[in-house]
């Protein structure tokens, strides 16, 4: 695949207009606003920038890339997407990673391949995304920067969506995010299992504790 024809179709599957229904989790942040941790466009990056680092997000990425490489290895794939669903760390997060999985493999069913077959109707989104994506020859690292880039731009709308900044803000997060976006997915696409591991414990707790948060916009 040229890299026009790769980009074009990342910004397809991974636009926010994709049905995988992102729009309606915050990944436990909603928790985090609510108990005044992220409160601006300082604490919000720096919260965003440890789970790229160290949190749910570098795991991701992890899978991602394992699940890419394993696209023509059917055993080995079908192991990637059951650990991901068994790193899965509370009920919600378990939810999202997984129904989001199965919409996206359900709408990727418009682009063909034996890879949908292997992984049938359910598997995690980053395994789902990471499959997906090297059975169609999309490289690793660009497709990750790219997952990278929308799951965190999701993170930034929950964040307007909450009050806690505005559009511009939003924007200014990203931006200041770039670079290390580019660096964790070079980093990742040459990671391995062994690579694995997060130390956002308030992150997990959040997001164990926003299952009895009483008023809330976000399913996790």
């Amino acid at each position: 695949m040229t890299e026009p024809a790769a980009l074009v179709r990342l910004m397809t599957w991974l636009s926010p207009a994709f049905p995988v229904g992102a729009f309606s989790y915050s990944g436990g942040l909603e928790q985090v606003v609510s108990d005044g941790d992220v409160r601006d466009a300082a604490t919000l990056r720096d919260w965003l920038s440890s789970l790229l680092s160290h949190g749910n997000l570098w795991n991701d990425a992890v899978l991602f890339a394992e699940a890419h490489r394993n696209v023509d290895a059917e055993e080995q794939l079908k192991a990637v997407a059951d650990l991901a669903e068994a790193l899965a760390g509370s009920a919600e997060r378990h939810r999202e990673t997984m129904l989001q999985g199965s919409a996206f493999l359900a709408a990727a069913s418009g682009w063909p391949h034996p890879v949908l077959d292997v992984l049938g109707e359910a598997a995690a989104y980053p395994v789902a995304v990471g499959a997906v994506a090297g059975g169609h020859g999309i490289a690793a690292e660009a497709a990750l920067a790219a997952f990278l880039h929308a799951v965190a731009s999701n993170l930034v709308s929950v964040a307007i969506r909450c009050g806690v900044i505005g559009q511009r803000d939003g924007v200014a997060v990203l931006a200041g995010l770039e670079p290390q976006v580019i660096a964790m997915a070079e980093r990742a696409a040459g990671s391995t299992l062994d690579d694995l591991g997060s130390a956002t414990i308030r992150a997990e707790i959040a997001g164990l504790r926003h299952e009895t948060l009483t008023t809330r916009l976000f399913r996790s």
